[in-house]
């Protein structure tokens, strides 16, 4: 079992190499613009998933996808040829949803948005449910006024 390392530097060569060969090497008037998103490879270097986007409608993204799959065997030798690998891993399409998932993201956000615009709306008419200050005060406990009316000496008497 390879390492991780020597994995993720076959995925990148994988990539380059499948771009280029994409670029000039592919005469398949299916094909789309395709663009390789990412290369994962198993860590016993037998296998190659290849992620891919495609630009344009679902139309051109199913063509594409044909075209990949039949082009597979002539992008797989020549991955075989340009890697310094016992064997050459086995090529494996798979549409990325990078595209897709842009978009739910940013209707999320614009929804979330929305709401918080609702919130501060009510949040400028809203008033408390009880009173201003919901709060208990300290009591102020005021003189009494009765013990200023009485005489010092005479408030209590000896007897």
């Amino acid at each position: 079992m390879a390492d991780a390392a020597r994995a993720a530097k076959m995925a990148d060569r994988i990539k380059v190499i499948v771009a280029k060969t994409l670029e000039r090497g592919v005469k398949d008037p299916r094909m789309g613009f395709v663009t390789i998103t990412d290369v994962r490879v198993t860590g016993d270097l037998q296998h190659a998933s290849i992620f891919y986007t495609v630009y344009g409608s679902d139309e051109e993204r199913a063509d594409t996808a044909a075209a990949l799959k039949s082009a597979t065997g002539m992008l797989r030798s020549e991955v075989g040829k340009n890697i310094t690998a016992r064997l050459t891993p086995s090529l494996e399409f798979i549409a990325d949803g990078i595209p897709e998932n842009a978009a739910l993201i940013d209707s999320l956000l614009t929804e979330a948005a929305a709401r918080d615009a609702a919130v501060e709306s009510l949040k400028a008419t809203a008033q408390y449910a009880g009173d201003d200050d919901p709060y208990v005060k300290p009591r102020v406990i005021e003189d009494d006024e009765d013990d200023e009316d009485e005489p010092e000496g005479n408030s209590r008497q000896a007897g």
